[in-house]
């Protein structure tokens, strides 16, 4: 992959020296920080039961032991929607940002934890958790307790990233190609194991991952937020202290060692934020694609390649596409629910055509 894909210079504090975007970009953050509470309110509202946005804020202002509102829809509120919505903007903003930390690291737009297996590597370590916890994980399960499933997750994920950055790159520069290929093994070899996991499990084991591996946010609970939550917040806390290493190896790993980035430093942490936020997501909510390779994207179209930017407001925007896709998820087939993957593959997969189609000719991929 060349650096085309990221057309812009960088000054050595990482800022852009063409196409200065950052007013654009600091505008669109505030407005972005402005929609995510707006979607939040709204979607704590959707469901079978409808709430206005002012009763839903009426009913989190009193919080879950107030009188607001019938008992009902104060446990609706607190106990049913907010630990979705919260779980699935956590979600969506981990996706995105890590979909922007990959595409920087790699130097090309096309890369994405979904795409080069990385979730699968993630999938795999959580369906051995889920259906082995019983017997020969039995001790694991019991050290970690609800941490188990995350913790996992993130091992099967770091692994995958590891083996797929280790083929892709070779004399310190990266092939797309390389890494695509290695990817699409590693994807199949992580599925062939899932499946065989799936073949031994039981009746209830088989449903329950039928519908976590389309992926969705219907067992969300507080229990299921408060184990996932950590290591994706912890992902998006650090991410900042990426993104001006990002900027400068935009240019190539010699130039930013150039400039002064500790090179090897920044890969190693990429890669564990990578992981630690693919993990947690894919543990929580079955494997969700896209997301990481369509809000980059679209963002940096308009904001610029600048990661000081692009990281926060791919999070914005990523936790505002997640919470639309679970709306549409819960609403279109209601009563039942739509796994939420379907929904972002539905959307995904044209912008990822329209990715390749407008990069044809123009560079290698």
């Amino acid at each position: 992959m060349s650096a085309s894909a990221f057309p812009l210079a960088f000054r050595r504090d990482g800022s852009a020296l063409l196409g200065d975007r950052r007013a654009r970009a600091r505008a669109a953050i505030v407005v972005l920080v402005a929609a995510l509470l707006a979607t939040l309110i709204v979607a704590v509202g959707v469901g079978p039961a409808m709430l206005s946005p002012a009763q839903v804020a009426r009913i989190l202002l009193a919080g879950p032991n107030g009188d607001v509102a019938p008992l009902a829809d104060t446990v609706i509120v607190w106990q049913i929607r907010l630990p979705r919505v919260l779980l699935g903007a956590l979600i969506g903003a981990s996706l995105a940002t890590v979909g922007a930390m990959m595409q920087g690291l790699f130097r090309n737009p096309l890369a994405d934890p979904g795409l080069i297996g990385v979730s699968s590597g993630a999938a795999f370590a959580a369906v051995a958790t889920i259906v082995l916890s019983g017997t020969v994980l039995a001790p694991y399960a019991a050290l970690m307790g609800i941490y188990a499933l995350p913790v996992a997750a993130f091992v099967g994920s770091l692994a995958a990233t590891l083996v797929i950055y280790r083929i892709g790159t070779h004399t310190g520069r990266s092939s797309v190609a390389l890494m695509l290929l290695a990817g699409i093994a590693l994807a199949a070899l992580a599925s062939a194991g899932t499946g065989f996991l799936i073949y031994i499990s039981d009746d209830e084991q088989l449903r329950d991952l039928t519908f976590w591996n389309l992926g969705g946010l219907g067992g969300a609970t507080w229990a299921k937020l408060m184990a996932g939550a950590p290591m994706m917040l912890l992902a998006l806390l650090l991410s900042p202290f990426v993104s001006r290493g990002l900027n400068g190896i935009v240019l190539g790993e010699a130039e930013a060692f150039h400039l002064g980035i500790r090179v090897q430093a920044l890969k190693r942490l990429t890669v564990v934020l990578v992981a630690l936020a693919t993990g947690a997501a894919v543990a929580v909510s079955g494997t969700i694609g896209f997301v990481g390779i369509v809000v980059p994207h679209l963002l940096r179209l308009r904001l610029g390649p600048d990661h000081r930017y692009l990281l926060p407001a791919s999070a914005l925007f990523g936790a505002i596409l997640l919470l639309a896709a679970d709306m549409v998820a819960r609403t279109v087939v209601a009563p039942a629910e739509l796994p939420i993957g379907i929904i972002t593959a539905a959307i995904g997969a044209p912008v990822f055509l329209w990715i390749l189609l407008r990069r044809r000719g123009v560079s290698e991929i």
